[in-house]
């Protein structure tokens, strides 16, 4: 059975703005009404890795019974790697009826069991071995791994920093090609919201050898793509 690791292209967006980013706002006179974006660009905290343990017979129970087997070879591998099989988070568990149509007729030909996990890492170094030690053991049928910011403040402080300046030389721009100067803020709003990218799966081939030692896994030696945390500002200026 083919195996597949997928790589989600090393970045996840945290977007800081929302569907209403120009909110109604009454201008008073001498003010000065402008919005702006800004951004902030990271490296990503936290590797998410998901992959989903599913096993197959006659009966439900022994469907159970080799997803069991194989749950055991996931804890072992995690145990082995340095970490606790608590981290790893079981995100839903499923046993279904296979059947077989041919001649229209429905029979029951056996079942089912399928659970996801989703394991959360800060030691990148990590990756590259439990995603190949899971492969190599039939575990992850699939696999997949994303980054993330787990502790973006700081990220959206500085991207609110950032769309705030370009809002207020926007706003002395346009103070001072009226001949005016610009006065204090009066007003402001930033829209928030985190979005998550989301990528295609890429299948996952089989690892080529030289001279009798397997090569290092696709994720080692390159470098988690950064995180893009943006903010938009609406604010109102007072004009002198």
């Amino acid at each position: 059975m083919k195996r597949a690791l997928v790589v989600s292209a090393a970045a996840v967006i945290l977007s800081i703005c929302s569907a209403a980013q120009n909110p109604t706002v009454t201008a008073m006179p001498n003010t000065i009404y402008v919005g702006a974006d800004g951004k902030f660009e990271t490296a990503p905290d936290t590797a998410v890795i998901q992959f989903n343990i599913s096993a197959q017979g006659n009966t439900a129970k022994d469907a159970n019974a080799e997803a069991e087997k194989q749950a055991e070879s996931t804890r072992q591998i995690l145990r082995a790697n340095g970490i606790d099989p608590k981290q790893a988070e079981i995100g839903f568990y499923s046993v279904n009826p296979r059947y077989d149509y041919r001649d229209q007729k429905q029979k029951l030909i056996g079942y089912t069991v399928t659970t996801s996990a989703t394991l959360k890492l800060k030691d990148f170094s990590k990756i590259g071995p439990i995603t190949q030690q899971l492969a190599d053991a039939s575990v992850g049928q699939s696999q997949s791994l994303s980054y993330t910011l787990e502790s973006p403040d700081e990220a959206k402080r500085k991207a609110v920093a950032d769309a705030y300046r370009r809002a207020r030389a926007s706003a002395e721009a346009l103070a001072m090609a009226s001949g005016r100067t610009l006065g204090e803020l009066s007003y402001a709003s930033v829209d928030t919201q985190e979005n998550i990218r989301v990528f295609a799966p890429m299948a996952r081939r089989p690892m080529p050898m030289v001279a009798g030692a397997q090569l290092p896994s696709p994720t080692e030696e390159f470098t988690p793509q950064n995180v893009t945390v943006t903010a938009h500002v609406n604010a109102v200026f007072n004009l002198k």
